[in-house]
């Protein structure tokens, strides 16, 4: 990923004025800071999410504890945290996790800035007024409001049942604070998405993870780098529902389901013969069968051939490289 220049900053007129805001705007925005994650060639996702790759993470705790989206830390072996005055500190990976796509690191140094708390993001309304806060103080932050929650899906295998989606959209969205009107945070800018309320016109936003999913695992991550939670059943599959199906748009290379045979094009008509016709369908009947190695029985098509096939499921997460130790 390149690194950030002037078309990532937001325009100075959807940036937040610290008039509006009951709390402190410019000491909470210098909690966020730049992230720059470098990732062997030879990486399991390099291929996909490149060995370079620039986002945002928010200090949440003094002793240099910092929150971000998992996809950028995932198989890091060098994190870089720039703040917005320039300092430079070197970071560790903690741990991610795969269901909730929260990604944690810690600070080598000290980064000279204040922790920001974190909040309820059940209690963040469709239409409250919020700041979704990049690096880079007011430069990097945007004035915004949420604008509805509701379940996403993942072509990857992920779905949350409810995620915040906000506009107008951040330029620089991944791992971004999203922050309440007291200032604490109750999200993590995962993607920008077009999206259509009903009227044909497509609005582009930002989703979020909401926060209230890392209360739960938090402990967990920082001791053993993942949830204790059994890791769920995973194929190496990208997916798609068009007309009522779903469709593999995609089949990752050395994966369960490559090595099942699966192929890019194949419709999947059944999971464990539980009909599916959308992709959280799909997921859901997936992770419904048991833990990862189970083996899953699928109804296939392919060039109007019907035809079943059973595709033992892994771990994602033992296919990836393990950060460092420090």
């Amino acid at each position: 990923m390149a690194a950030a220049d002037d078309e990532d900053r937001v325009p100075e007129p959807l940036r937040p004025r610290p008039e509006d805001y009951a709390y402190d705007l410019d000491q909470a925005l210098s909690a966020v800071v730049t992230l720059h994650a470098r990732v062997p060639e030879d990486a399991f996702t390099a291929g996909t999410l490149g060995t370079e790759r620039l986002g945002n993470a928010v200090l949440i705790r003094d002793s240099g504890l910092l929150l971000t989206i998992g996809y950028l830390v995932t198989e890091a072996q060098e994190i870089w945290l720039t703040t917005a005055t320039g300092r430079v500190v070197a970071g560790h990976v903690l741990g991610y996790d795969q269901v909730t796509g929260f990604g944690l690191v810690q600070a080598l140094g000290s980064l000279g800035v204040p922790a920001l708390p974190l909040g309820r993001s059940s209690e963040v309304p469709v239409g409250a007024q919020v700041v979704f806060a990049g690096a880079g103080g007011r430069a990097g932050a945007l004035a915004a409001r949420v604008v509805s929650r509701q379940e996403f899906t993942g072509y990857w295998e992920y779905v949350l049942d409810e995620a915040l989606y906000t506009a107008p959209a951040h330029p620089l969205w991944g791992g971004a604070a999203l922050l309440n009107p007291a200032g604490e945070v109750v999200g993590i800018g995962s993607i920008q998405l077009g999206h259509d309320p009903g009227d044909g016109r497509v609005r582009v936003l930002n989703m979020s993870v909401p926060v209230d999913l890392l209360a739960p695992i938090l402990d967990e991550m920082l001791t053993l780098g993942r949830p204790a939670r059994p890791p769920r059943p995973w194929l190496g599959v990208s997916a798609s529902s068009d007309e009522g199906q779903v469709v593999l748009v995609g089949v990752t290379p050395r994966g369960p389901a490559a090595r099942a045979g699966l192929r890019k094009g194949d419709v999947v008509l059944a999971v464990d013969e539980t009909p599916v016709s959308d992709i959280a369908a799909f997921f859901r009947a997936l992770w419904a069968v048991g833990d990862a190695g189970a083996s899953i029985p699928l109804t296939l098509e392919r060039e109007d051939d019907r035809f079943e096939v059973s595709v033992t499921s892994g771990d994602r997460q033992s296919f990836l490289k393990a950060a460092p130790l420090h």
